[in-house]
């Protein structure tokens, strides 16, 4: 366990290979966090531990398959990413995969990406987790950034989660 994962309470396993798995495998610790139980209530350890995860080979991060609710991980990220960003898009997808059994519309192309309901409840989540971490709101700004989103859109996002921007910084 390095310092970062004692730090969060939990063990990630980083040796990724394209495949499906338990996501108990390469996630433990998950059902004992408290905003994960907040999530599935009586329900955790079970969802938890019925929910599979699929190794993907392309670059990216993470997301829920539209389907059938799995986790679909890029091998690359979770070997290489940041520890801390995984454990909150974690956090993140897990509140798709509850929304996925709630029968809501991840996809819904009516929004823009960071407008959509279905992503700015699971960012919600996120941020709240970064927060009880400790995190400062530009740690949570860079790890809201990605190479999708346009400044507009970050702040927008930002704006929506209550996210305070230092733009004389930017």
């Amino acid at each position: 366990m390095t310092h970062m994962d004692s730090f969060l309470g939990v063990k990630i396993s980083r040796n990724a290979h394209t495949s499906t798995h338990r996501f108990t495998e390469y996630f433990q610790g998950f059902e004992q966090v408290e905003i994960v139980r907040r999530l599935f209530d009586v329900q955790t350890e079970e969802v938890l531990s019925n929910l599979r995860i699929e190794f993907s080979g392309r670059r990216g991060y993470m997301g829920v398959s539209n389907n059938d609710g799995h986790l679909i991980i890029s091998a690359q990220y979770l070997n290489h990413g940041d520890i801390l960003d995984i454990y909150l898009d974690v956090i993140h997808e897990l509140v798709h995969v509850k929304q996925f059994m709630e029968g809501k519309e991840l996809f819904d192309q009516h929004y823009s990406y960071v407008e959509r309901p279905t992503e700015v409840e699971a960012y919600r989540y996120a941020v709240e987790e970064a927060r009880n971490l400790g995190l400062s709101d530009d740690r949570i700004l860079e790890y809201l950034k990605t190479e999708w989103m346009s400044d507009e859109d970050l702040l927008c996002l930002a704006q929506a989660l209550n996210i305070k921007i230092d733009v004389s910084a930017r």
